[in-house]
């Protein structure tokens, strides 16, 4: 369980509830190493502690405060819940020593989880996307002494079929996996492959289902079949470095400077939702772009905000980085 540090009164309910009944030792709290919180000492004179001790502290309110601590840490307001649910799984998981898994994740939910995890004693935490650069990952999360190995989670299918004179994009492979009735969370990365097709990362037990449903890409006929890991052909992404000097840091004066297209272009973009940050559609022009952003544009690619520095006339000078 997490716990706060007890509070003076509380510390006078336990010592009253171990005198009154004394039967089991009381069970060590598990910490959050970043708000120092611990357990407390009490005179061995009142030790071991009663069963109905244990009902003050080990409780989902105690839980709750230590899960209510690390949410007010994570920065992407929108990964929140999904932040909580893996924080719930996570203490589930080291309670009962076992390991449990999420399904893919979005790269905020992924770092702002990883983030707070982080913080917990005895939670060990592997992710994995089935590649170095994977975008999507699952999580494992449990005790140490349980969480000793990577597990084995992410399964790879190759997609082939005639592409050469129907290219397909990544909308069209998304498109049709999706069709199948899958939902996005059990699908990781997709990785195009020009004319021979696809490989996709997907949950070990939905392998056998796409490998018999999955038949068509747009009007192309293809193949599924497992592939090893290791048959992965992926290579690492091409980048472009450069900086831009702007008034302000709204989206649309960055981003425009980014994919070198005209900000009214720009601003169109956004209000239609073809623009995402950090993977979340933005619809607004003035959003505030802080570095550390990934921004995307339909059609033309990612960009990732670097440092943002003031100049002495007062403007922002923005590294970015555009992925080829």
């Amino acid at each position: 369980m997490w716990a706060l540090r007890p509070s003076a009164s509380a510390m006078v309910m336990v010592m009253a509830a171990a005198q009154a009944s004394i039967r089991t030792p009381f069970p060590p709290f598990q910490s959050l190493r970043s708000v120092h919180l611990t357990s407390f000492r009490i005179s061995p004179l009142i030790a071991p502690f009663t069963s109905s001790a244990l009902d003050i502290f080990p409780s989902p309110q105690a839980v709750k405060g230590g899960i209510d601590v690390l949410l007010k840490g994570v920065g992407d307001r929108d990964s929140i819940e999904d932040v909580k649910r893996i924080l719930e799984m996570a203490n589930r998981a080291s309670l009962r020593r076992e390991i449990l898994h999420t399904d893919f994740l979005t790269p905020p939910v992924l770092k702002e989880s990883m983030l707070a995890l982080n913080k917990i004693a005895d939670i060990k935490m592997v992710a994995q996307g089935g590649y170095p650069e994977a975008e999507r990952c699952r999580l494992s999360v449990g005790h140490p002494d349980i969480l000793t190995s990577d597990p084995d989670i992410v399964a790879a299918l190759s997609i082939s079929g005639n592409f050469g004179f129907e290219p397909c994009t990544h909308g069209d492979f998304l498109g049709a996996i999706l069709g199948t009735g899958i939902v996005r969370d059990k699908l990781g990365d997709i990785i195009l492959q020009g004319e021979k097709g696809a490989q996709i990362l997907v949950v070990p037990e939905l392998v056998d289902f796409l490998v018999s449903s999955l038949d068509k890409v747009r009007n192309v006929s293809v193949t599924c079949t497992k592939i090893p890991l290791l048959a992965l052909e992926y290579q690492p992404p091409r980048t472009q470095s450069f900086k831009t000097v702007e008034a302000s840091q709204r989206l649309d004066a960055i981003a425009s400077a980014g994919f070198k297209i005209s900000r009214s272009k720009m601003a169109n973009l956004i209000s239609n939702g073809d623009v995402r940050v950090n993977w979340a559609t933005v619809t607004k022009s003035n959003t505030t772009i802080k570095a550390g952003d990934i921004i995307s544009v339909n059609g033309k690619g990612r960009l990732k905000v670097g440092e943002i520095n003031s100049t002495r006339k007062g403007k922002f000078a923005v590294d970015l980085v555009r992925f080829l």
